[in-house]
């Protein structure tokens, strides 16, 4: 897994061996959350995650099949409308959904009675986990705030402004890659320039969400709290029982 070159191969990053001990490592730390909170994982009662694992496993079944575009699209359809029950459910606690958007994805705080709303681009399901990433990094003062207060530049940005954007997007774009891997796709980062004007050939943003990656893997404690909840469910719900 050499990282040191212009193109990390995330493919590679979580293999099923690793994959079941971040798993254990994972179960270990949210048992600890759990016995010392009341927002326990609902998904852990009852017949919820093997109805959950059900599904997804019916899903992955379908995507296992060669066909037209039209059934890849029923299928990126189904997935997506698993995982906003998926999360929703899982964090049905903490006042926020997950919500298929139109257009640009969009954080809206909880207001008026409302619940927060984490709404990503286009029902892709690539995107919703993207906005799910940035959810997880930030605290609960940034989850008061429209768009959890980040500054954004559209693409056009000056080399200072993606400098800028780079260096606040590994720890999401990490989590990103986990949560992707978990879901067994394919993940790639998004430097989100691609007018930019200026050599963008020295950026070590690829290698940099690699290295954050494997961290994560490595220390699973270091992980955000929600982060180490919806990895833990994710690969719960996709990662084999058997050797």
């Amino acid at each position: 897994m050499n990282v040191f070159n212009n193109k990390p191969d995330f493919s590679n990053l979580l293999s099923a061996l690793e994959a079941k001990i971040l798993l254990q490592r994972l179960t270990t730390l949210t048992n600890n959350i759990n016995t010392s909170s009341t927002d326990s994982w609902s998904f852990k009662k009852d017949q919820d995650l093997e109805d959950v694992k059900s599904e997804w496993q019916r899903l992955s079944a379908i995507k296992g099949l060669d066909g037209t575009q039209s059934l890849v699209n029923k299928y990126e359809q189904a997935a997506t409308a698993w995982l906003i029950q998926f999360f929703n459910t899982l964090f049905a606690h903490q006042n926020v959904i997950l919500v298929r958007g139109q257009g640009d994805p969009e954080y809206f705080p909880a207001q008026n009675n409302e619940p927060a709303k984490i709404e990503f681009a286009h029902g892709f399901f690539a995107s919703a986990l993207h906005e799910l990433s940035h959810w997880c990094v930030a605290g609960e003062a940034r989850r008061r705030l429209p768009d959890f207060g980040y500054w954004y530049a559209p693409d056009g940005r000056t080399a200072a402004q993606q400098q800028a954007f780079e260096r606040v997007e590994i720890k999401p774009q990490a989590l990103e890659c986990l949560f992707t891997l978990a879901c067994e796709r394919s993940f790639e980062i998004s430097q989100d320039n691609l007018f930019a004007d200026f050599d963008t050939s020295n950026s070590t943003f690829a290698n940099d969400v690699y290295r954050q990656a494997q961290q994560y893997i490595a220390e699973p404690h270091i992980l955000p709290r929600d982060a180490k909840t919806l990895l833990h469910a994710l690969l719960s719900v996709s990662t084999s029982d058997t050797e």
